[in-house]
């Protein structure tokens, strides 16, 4: 097996066509579907199906496509290293957008300090999401709330109530308690957002329901309709983070149950290119950096 084979396979899979892939990669279509065969050949199974449409991966076809753009990654990663005699090569990193907000910059910022001339990749979504991607290969780290990945606890958030001033029924008090809230008219994420899942389980172990009057997935858009006065909502206190200059009334909720655990996931350690094992230092020593100076509001380092 060789390392074109593995290029010239990639690209018929990203392009769906022989044709366009062989055009793209500057060969003739003969010679890059001769590779294939062999490819084939030595595998001893299809990896592509081909028609009139032009040509898809098989199941093992999808499987070889995702171990193989690894394999091309740490190919490439380890001739630039070689070339430039220090660490290089890129790395992809996953936030949630409450996350993102605290620590991204901060993460960025280190990373460009340590490592010049690592490239790297951010990418801001939510967590079951994130961990869609994080199995699909796009992804090599990722910091996700409740996933079956293989993970490490890095830190745990308590959770706020934000809403404006002056919205009607909103509690005076710093500390308030879920059973206090069952009227208060909340705006949430819904049931695809880990953090609805929390916050739904918390009421529950209440005896309680949230009041809840709008679900909204972005960040951004539900943090501009709490801004509004639209209704309250409830979000881990990284959410706060870019709020400044706004007359927000921020809560902690005590319920034992409203936490939210932050873990650090990524894939298989067989998998992870120097860059990436390199990332993941740096994320965890921001992170754990930002709680214990206390510019990540509401956050304690897990106790693992």
């Amino acid at each position: 097996m060789e390392l074109r084979q593995l290029r010239y396979f990639v690209r018929v899979v990203e392009l769906g066509s022989m044709g366009r892939a062989a055009q793209d990669l500057g060969v003739v279509t003969s010679a890059l579907s001769q590779q294939i065969s062999r490819l084939e050949g030595e595998l001893a199974t299809r990896l592509l199906q081909r028609d009139a449409r032009g040509a898809r991966a098989t199941d093992a076809g999808m499987a070889f496509y995702q171990q193989a753009q690894l394999t091309l990654r740490h190919a490439d990663d380890a001739v630039r290293a070689a070339q430039q005699a220090r660490l290089s090569g890129h790395v992809s990193v996953g936030l949630a957008p409450s996350t993102s907000a605290v620590l991204a910059l901060p993460f960025m910022q280190a990373m460009r300090e340590r490592y010049p001339d690592v490239r790297l990749r951010m990418v801001e979504s939510l967590s079951g999401h994130l961990a869609g991607m994080l199995t699909a290969r796009q992804l090599d780290l990722a910091l996700l709330f409740d996933t079956g990945h293989a993970s490490v606890p890095l830190l745990e958030e308590r959770l706020f109530l934000l809403g404006l001033r002056s919205l009607p029924g909103l509690p005076a008090a710093a500390r308030v308690r879920l059973a206090e809230l069952r009227h208060l008219p909340l705006l949430l994420p819904s049931h695809r957002h880990g953090l609805r899942a929390t916050v739904d389980a918390a009421f529950k172990r209440a005896r309680g329901q949230p009041n809840l009057v709008l679900e909204v997935d972005g960040l951004a858009v539900l943090m501009d309709a709490v801004c509004a006065g639209l209704a309250a909502t409830i979000q881990p206190g990284a959410a706060t983070a870019r709020l400044a200059g706004q007359d927000i009334v921020r809560a902690e909720i005590t319920d034992r149950g409203a936490r939210r655990i932050n873990r650090l996931a990524a894939l298989p350690e067989d998998e992870l290119s120097p860059a990436a094992l390199a990332a993941r230092v740096v994320l965890r020593d921001v992170a754990r950096g930002l709680v214990q100076g206390g510019q990540w509001p509401g956050a304690t380092l897990h106790e693992a």
